[in-house]
């Protein structure tokens, strides 16, 4: 049998249209996720069922309604664009015969489906990408739960390689920083720098993820990389959700404080999607926007997500290249 390797791109997910139902299905899947959220499971089916899943899919269809597009969901196009150009890269890169698949935690295309073509690919080397460049339980291992769960059905499993983490990676922050860099010399030149990551509950972080930690690394290596002053950058978390302490400071609420703080002309740059999504085009560089404009800021500016750019693909092929020992890397 030949030496094939697999790679499985996986990311969050989304629902399938930007209606109510089509939210509702997706919602029930993620939310009863334990790793998503770890409360008892008979009070949380109630508040679940009874409570979120009755009232937030119209609000949520709303939001998603404003980011669609003629193709479909920002996050999934994105996510296989990003996935396409992976593979375009390792045709050319890597010695051994390779096959990409696409797979979503929750939602289509699934992490099961996406193995299941791998399958018949006969690999023999997997090789998992969850999209989340800084590890959370909550969502890089919940690729790892899926992703075992479906081997353990394969007569004979492959040798599985798995990315859990790319916080630091060097080619990341450049990729990262030059999307920055690439901004800050434009004709209206940001005078300050927010990196606004994806929340966790303050609990998760109390009981040992390193979610925050890594986010805080990055945003610190992506400062030392551009050699910003402490007054011209900060850092928040979004996407909260419920009345529970989260990851702190909010972006909502940094963002109305610079404003009031006499900043005038901001960026925001989300360094924790890989791809654009509901989080950022709706919340950040919509309702993001009209928070820090409506508390006096002048000038606001969403940089987008590295997406399928070529400085992502690449950064992304050497990691997967590692893992499937194509190449042999240059001391650090």
């Amino acid at each position: 049998m030949p030496d094939t390797t697999g790679v499985l791109v996986a990311n969050l997910g989304t629902p399938d249209a930007p209606t109510p139902a089509a939210v509702r299905r997706f919602l029930a899947e993620f939310l009863w996720d334990r790793r998503v959220v770890d409360l008892p499971r008979l009070p949380w089916w109630l508040i679940l069922n009874g409570v979120i899943l009755p009232l937030r899919p119209r609000k949520s269809a709303r939001a998603y309604r404003k980011i669609w597009t003629e193709a479909g969901s920002p996050l999934l196009m994105g996510t296989l664009a990003l996935a396409a150009g992976l593979r375009e890269r390792l045709r050319d890169s890597l010695p051994m015969a390779c096959t990409v698949a696409t797979g979503m935690t929750y939602g289509k295309p699934s992490v099961n489906a996406a193995l299941q073509r791998l399958r018949e690919a006969r690999v023999c080397r997997l090789v998992v990408l969850p999209l989340y460049p800084q590890y959370s339980a909550t969502t890089t291992a919940s690729v790892l739960d899926r992703v075992q769960a479906s081997l353990a059905h394969w007569p004979s499993p492959p040798e599985l390689r798995f990315i859990d983490d790319y916080h630091a990676d060097t080619r990341y922050i450049a990729a990262v920083a030059a999307s920055i860099a690439a901004r800050r010399g434009g004709p209206a030149p940001f005078e300050h720098l927010l990196f606004s990551f994806h929340g966790i509950p303050r609990r998760n972080a109390d009981a040992g993820d390193p979610y925050g930690d890594r986010c805080r690394e990055t945003a610190r290596l992506v400062v030392e990389r551009l050699a910003l002053r402490p007054d011209e950058w900060s850092l928040a978390f979004q996407s909260r959700v419920g009345g529970a302490r989260w990851l702190e400071p909010y972006t909502e609420k940094q963002l109305v404080a610079l404003a009031a703080r006499g900043v005038r002309r901001l960026a925001v740059v989300c360094p924790g999607f890989a791809v654009d999504c509901l989080e950022t085009l709706e919340e950040i560089a919509m309702r993001g926007r009209d928070a820090f404009l409506g508390a006096g800021g002048e000038h606001f500016e969403y940089i987008p997500a590295l997406n399928d750019s070529a400085t992502h693909v690449y950064c992304l092929a050497r990691l997967v290249a590692r893992q499937a020992e194509a190449v042999t890397e240059p001391a650090q």
